[in-house]
C-alpha cells in the first residue's frame, strides 16, 4: 500500500487550525493526505487529533512582536519539516507565512504553498509599514510555488512585488453553508436565546463577532453604542469573542467594563454556538480597520443578517452596498451609528437585505469551492514535481 503524502499546514495558533481551517483539513484528510497541523499548542489540538489530524507543537510561535521568537521558530520549523519529510507545506497568517515558507525551502520541501489571508499592509498604510511588510512578502514569496489569495485586491500588490502571475491564484474564502443555514433558525429557540443573553423584546440585537482587539473597530462600535443609547429605536450590542492578550491592542478588562457601563453593550466571551447567536441577531456589524475576507461576515450573510461594515478590502467583497448591507468609512463612529440606526428603524429594508445576503452567500461563499481550488493546486504542483497524487485528487 502506497504511503499517503504528508501535508503540513502551519499557523500561529491551534485555534486557527481548528476554527478557521478545520473543515479544509478534514477534507484534505479525506482526499488521501496525511494531514499535520503545526502551531503553538493549545486547547483546540484535541479536536484535530480526534479526527485523525496530527498536531506538532511549535514552541516559539507567538502572535506578539518578538523577533527573537520568530527567528527561533524558523529554525524550529526547519527541524520539524526535516523530521516529517512532507510533500507539501502550506502556510497561513502573516508571521508563519514568512518564516514558514523560508523554513520549508531550507528543509528542501518539494511543494510550498501559502495562503494570503489579506496582506498585512494595504496601499493606504504609512509607507514605513508598507516597506517592511512588502519587503518580507517579496522575500517569502520567492520561496513558494503558489500564492493563494483570499482577496483579489491583493493581486496587483503581489504583481508589483514581482511575484510571477503563474504563482498567483485567487482562492476567495468560504464557510460551511450547512452549519450556517438561515433555514435552521427556530423562532421560538431564537426568542429564548435572546432572553438568555439579555436582549429585550423591544430591542434590536446588533451582533459583533470577533477577537477582542481594538483593530476590529471596537472603539467605534462602543462609541456608536453610546450615541444610540438614548434613541427611540432601542438597540443592544452583543459582542461575541475571546480576549487576545497576546496582541498589543488587546481590549483590557477595564475597556470591557467601560463599554458595559454604556448600558446597551453585552459581552458573551467565546461561544461555540455562534450559528444560533446569528439567528438571534437582527443586524451584524464589522467595523474592522483591516480584513482579508472576513469569515464572520460571511457567516452572518449566510444566516440572513443585513450587515453594516467598514468600506475596506474584504468587507467590500462580502457586503454589496445597499443590497446586502451598508458600508461606512473606517474609524467613523458617527457614520457607523447612523447606518445601524437606519437599519434598526426599517424592518422592510432589513428583510430585503436578508434575502439578498443569503443569495450572495450561496453564490459566492461556499467553502467547498475553496477546498476544490486548493486540491487542484496541490495536484498540479505534485505532478510538476513528479510526486504521486492521491487517487481521490488525481
Amino acid at each position: 500500500m502506497t504511503a499517503r503524502p504528508v501535508l503540513v499546514h502551519v499557523t500561529t495558533t491551534d485555534i486557527s487550525l481548528e476554527l478557521l481551517l478545520g473543515p479544509q483539513l478534514r477534507a484534505f484528510r479525506d482526499a488521501g493526505f496525511d494531514v499535520v497541523g503545526v502551531s503553538a499548542p493549545g486547547p483546540f489540538t484535541a479536536a484535530l487529533e480526534a479526527d485523525g489530524i496530527r498536531h506538532v507543537p511549535l514552541r516559539h510561535a507567538t502572535r506578539s512582536m518578538a523577533l527573537h521568537h520568530d527567528v527561533a521558530a524558523l529554525g524550529e520549523l526547519v527541524r520539524v519539516f526535516r523530521d516529517l519529510a512532507p510533500s507539501i507545506v502550506h502556510t497561513h497568517n502573516p508571521k508563519p507565512g514568512v518564516y514558514g515558507r523560508i523554513a520549508a525551502r531550507l528543509a528542501r520541501v518539494p511543494v510550498v504553498v501559502n495562503t494570503v489571508h489579506g496582506l498585512y499592509a494595504t496601499p493606504d498604510d504609512p509607507w514605513k509599514k508598507r516597506a517592511v511588510v512588502y519587503s518580507l512578502e517579496r522575500i517569502a514569496a520567492a520561496a513558494s510555488d503558489a500564492e493563494l489569495l483570499q482577496n483579489s485586491e491583493d493581486v496587483p500588490v503581489l504583481r508589483s512585488l514581482r511575484v510571477p502571475a503563474s504563482r498567483i491564484r485567487v482562492l476567495g474564502n468560504g464557510v460551511d453553508l450547512g452549519r450556517f443555514d438561515h433555514r435552521s433558525v427556530d423562532p421560538d429557540s431564537a426568542r429564548r436565546l435572546r432572553a438568555e443573553i439579555g436582549v429585550h423584546d423591544d430591542e434590536i440585537a446588533v451582533g459583533v463577532v470577533g477577537r477582542l482587539v481594538w483593530e476590529k473597530g471596537y472603539r467605534e462600535v462602543f462609541e456608536a453604542a453610546r450615541q444610540l443609547a438614548d434613541t427611540s429605536a432601542k438597540v443592544r450590542f452583543v459582542v461575541v469573542g475571546p480576549t487576545d492578550f497576546d496582541k498589543a491592542d488587546a481590549i483590557t478588562p477595564d475597556g470591557i467594563a467601560a463599554a458595559e457601563a454604556i448600558g446597551n453593550v453585552t459581552f458573551l466571551g467565546h461561544r461555540n454556538d455562534v450559528e444560533a447567536l446569528y439567528g438571534a441577531f437582527d443586524i451584524y456589524v464589522l467595523a474592522s480597520y483591516r480584513e482579508g475576507f472576513p469569515r464572520s461576515a460571511m457567516e452572518a450573510a449566510a444566516m440572513g443578517l443585513p450587515i453594516v461594515a467598514t468600506d475596506i478590502r474584504g468587507c467590500r467583497q462580502v457586503v454589496e452596498r445597499e443590497r446586502t448591507g451598508l458600508l461606512v468609512p473606517v474609524r467613523d463612529p458617527a457614520a457607523l451609528a447612523s447606518a445601524i440606526d437606519r437599519l434598526a428603524r426599517d424592518a422592510d429594508t432589513r428583510s430585503e437585505m436578508s434575502i439578498a445576503a443569503v443569495a450572495k452567500a450561496h453564490a459566492e461563499f461556499d467553502q467547498h469551492r475553496v477546498i476544490d481550488i486548493t486540491l487542484d493546486t496541490y495536484r498540479r504542483l505534485l505532478e510538476d514535481h513528479g510526486i504521486a497524487v492521491p487517487a481521490r485528487v488525481a
